[in-house]
This record gives structure tokens, C-alpha cells and sequence, in this order.
């Protein structure tokens, strides 16, 4: 998967980076890959496409949460293995196999995508308004992506894994979420992840913690 640079998006970006809120802060980031193959991703394909294969021949078609539709043809397990790969590009240390995320997408509408985002981010939303004069962020979000993927020609995914399966937890979080725009045509792929912490929790661990200096007085008091 190729980075593409789009300086749209790198101004949103450096909006939602680390967005204050008083008790909360709001973090969120748009990136934009091509789906072509560089560095270990033929590795990771052939992986991939080798556990989708096997957990499609031991799923169960009356399993009603198994995303068997999303593996039964080859197209669709393409388009499930360039999600994981940009997740990967996402999330570099954080192993995606390891816990079979293929089995966590789900295939989302724009209007699905415009409710969430209106729920979670409606106090984001609010400062940018307060900061902005050129229409609402969800109105420029649209126009930054529509401008790299074609929204209109976009299979848009969301990926919601259990706990265990989640790297978008962060110490204090309320929240996340992390949507995926694939246009098959043009090969590419545009991810936006974004969540909420506590400031709060951010503020107790803190204080939970000992200054600077002090545990090596304690190991300094202490017979080696």
C-alpha cells in the first residue's frame, strides 16, 4: 500500500489531531492509500487470503455473525484484504492477523457514516464552525474524501472488533471508531479513525504516578 499525500486532508488532519475539550479530548485522522503492493503486503495478501479461505470452510452458513458474504467471492476477499493491509499502514506495530480482523468488518452506508459522525463529533464540529467559514467539517470531510476516493463510487466498511481486537483504545477512552472508503476502480483506499478520550483519567494516572526521580530514591534506600 502507497501513501498518498492530499494537503486536504493534512489540514483536517492538523484540526482533529489532538482536539481539547475541556474533560475530553477528541483525536481523529484521515489517511489515503493506493492499493499497490510494496514491501511485505504480497506476504501478507498470501496470508490473509489463506485464513479467509479456512475460516470460510469452517464457518457455518447458519452462523448469523459470520461474515461468510464478505468471503465468498475472490473480489470481495480482495477488497477485505487491501482494508487489513491499510489498517496495517494505520496501526504499524499492532498485529491485524494475530487477530483475525478480517472477521470484523462490516459494509456500511454514507448515511450510516453521516448519523455516527453527527452523534460523536457534534462538539468537534462545533469548534470547527467557531475556527471555519468554509462549511461544516462533515461538509469538508465529504469533499476531502470525495476528492481521493469518489465517494458516489465508494464500498464504504466500518471496523468494529471486540476488545481484544481493538488498537484504537487508548488509555481513557470513551470511544472510537474507524471507517474505511474503498473505490475499486480507482484502487484506493481512504481510512478516517476517529475517537475520544478522558482527560480526566489522562489527569489520574498522573497523579497515580510517582514524580520524576523518585523511584530511583526508593531503589537508592534499598540493600542490592
Amino acid at each position: 500500500m502507497k501513501f498518498l499525500e492530499y494537503t486536504n486532508l493534512d489540514s483536517l488532519n492538523v484540526f482533529m489531531g489532538d482536539l481539547n475539550l475541556g474533560e475530553r479530548t477528541i483525536k481523529g485522522c484521515l489517511e489515503a492509500y493506493s492499493c499497490k503492493h510494496a514491501g511485505t503486503d504480497k506476504r501478507l495478501s498470501l496470508s490473509l487470503e489463506n485464513e479467509m479461505l479456512d475460516y470460510l470452510g469452517k464457518s457455518s452458513d447458519t452462523d448469523s455473525s459470520s461474515p461468510v458474504d464478505l468471503l465468498l467471492s475472490r473480489s470481495s476477499r480482495k477488497a477485505l484484504i487491501y482494508l487489513v493491509l491499510t489498517l496495517y499502514q494505520m496501526y504499524p506495530d499492532y498485529d491485524f492477523s494475530a487477530v483475525k480482523a478480517h472477521q470484523f468488518f462490516s459494509e456500511e452506508s454514507w448515511d450510516t457514516f453521516k448519523q455516527i459522525f453527527n452523534n460523536y463529533m457534534s462538539e468537534a464540529s462545533k469548534e470547527w464552525a467557531e475556527r471555519n467559514e468554509d462549511g461544516s467539517l462533515l461538509e469538508v470531510i465529504y469533499k476531502a474524501l470525495d476528492e481521493v476516493v469518489k465517494l458516489a463510487e465508494c464500498e464504504i466498511y466500518v471496523y468494529n472488533p471486540n476488545p481484544n481486537a481493538d488498537p484504537f483504545l487508548e488509555e481513557g477512552a470513551i470511544w472510537s471508531f474507524c471507517f474505511l472508503f474503498y473505490n475499486r476502480k480507482l484502487k484506493r483506499v481512504a481510512g478516517f479513525r476517529f475517537c475520544c478520550t478522558s482527560n480526566l483519567a489522562s489527569d489520574a494516572f498522573l497523579a497515580d504516578s510517582p514524580p520524576y526521580g523518585e523511584d530511583e530514591e526508593i531503589f537508592a534506600d534499598m540493600d542490592m
